[in-house]
Formats: C-alpha cells, structure tokens, sequence
C-alpha cells in the first residue's frame, strides 16, 4: 500500500496485513500491537485480528489519506483536523498504550510518526476517522509528535508550510522554533540509525543522510 517508508503493508478485501522489516522488527510488531488494543474505544484506530512474531492482520479503516487530500488543495482543514487529534491523543493516559517504566509525570502519549502521513480522514478533511502506525508509540514529550508533524509537512510540502499556523492554533500550543527544530533532528538521527544497522551502504540510509541535512538547513 502506498506512503510508508519502511515495512511492507498489502490489503486483501476488509484485512490489511503490515510485515515489519530491519532491526527490531519484532519489538516494533509487539508495540503496535499493543497500542492499538489498548487504544480501541479510545482513538479510532484499526482493530487488531491477529498477530505473529513479526507482522499484524488488522481490520481496514476507511478514509482518504492525509497526504492525498492535500494534494488536492485542502491542507488548512487536514492540519487543523490534525491538530485537534493530536490534543486527543496526548490528553490519554499514555499507560493505556504502551508499558514505559521511564515515563515521569509530564509524560503524553507520544505518537511517534504523526502527521497527514498516518491519519486518514473524510473526504472534505473535516474529521480524522483512523489514526494509523504505532508501531514508535512510546511515552515522551509533546513536542516529538508537534514536530514531526511540521516536518512531514516541510520536507513533503514546502508549499504549505505557512498552513502550518492552522495546526499549531488547533492543538492549542506552539512549541518554540529551536525546540522544534531539535526534536525534527534527534528523530532523522534514529531512523539514519536504524537504517544504517540494517543496511549500511542502502539507499533508505542515504535518504535519511539527505534529509537530515535538509533539516538542518531549515530556518523558521
């Protein structure tokens, strides 16, 4: 299926099957599924059917993905959407998702790879009907998810950064531009990481290179 970076995902009629690949797949597999049951009736997330060591059979979700409805010119409603489910999911118990004995008392539920990339929506992007990939869910800082966001959105639609407002407004927070920009960096320094313990010389590592300079150069 389309928009992932990493692990295979098919779909066979109303089942969608997600294989994980590269180092600790089977970890990333146990914490997806783990988040998404523990999410049910909380978030609308897609239902686990069954699960192996390494991949996850889940029920599929309707909606139109984030990325191709701003494709179609409506990125203000897909961010703002966007910020308001993300003020959802960190107002959780983050305990309801993941198992985090380092957690302090100013720990959200972090999403780990939020943004119009892993959320699909209605067709005229007013509501958010799944919230997709937990597999990086982790108790943490606001901030990681508020920045990644900002990130899928400079890095894959430069033009719609001035949109950006429209997000932070409707999440009810902006985080200052170095803190941002920090959280941006210190998340493509793990995924270069895990791409290069998993294929040192390959091209997904010399994406991440490449896009954790483009980061760098950023200015707000």
């Amino acid at each position: 299926m389309p928009h992932g970076y990493t692990n295979r995902t098919s779909r066979d009629g109303p089942a969608v099957t997600k294989a994980y690949q590269g180092p600790h797949a089977g970890q990333r597999c146990a914490r997806e599924a783990a988040a998404l049951r523990g999410l049910a009736g909380w978030l609308p997330v897609p239902p686990v059917i069954g699960a192996t060591h390494s991949s996850l059979s889940l029920g599929f979700m309707t909606g139109v993905h984030g990325q191709d409805l701003i494709g179609q010119g409506l990125v203000r409603p897909v961010l703002r959407a966007c910020g308001q489910m993300l003020r959802r999911v960190h107002a959780l118990d983050p305990g309801l998702a993941v198992a985090d004995g380092h957690a302090h008392a100013r720990s959200v539920l972090v999403h780990g790879d939020f943004g119009p990339n892993n959320v699909l929506l209605d067709d005229t992007a007013q509501e958010v009907t799944a919230i997709l990939d937990w597999e990086w869910a982790h108790a943490g800082h606001p901030v990681e998810d508020l920045a990644w966001c900002e990130w899928v959105i400079r890095m894959h639609h430069p033009r719609c950064v001035a949109a950006l407002d429209v997000f932070f407004d409707a999440y009810g927070s902006t985080p200052g531009w170095a803190t941002r920009q920090h959280a941006m960096l210190g998340r493509c320094r793990a995924l270069l990481d895990l791409c290069e313990r998993w294929q040192p010389d390959g091209q997904d590592a010399h994406s991440w290179r490449h896009r954790l300079a483009v980061t760098e150069s950023w200015a707000e």
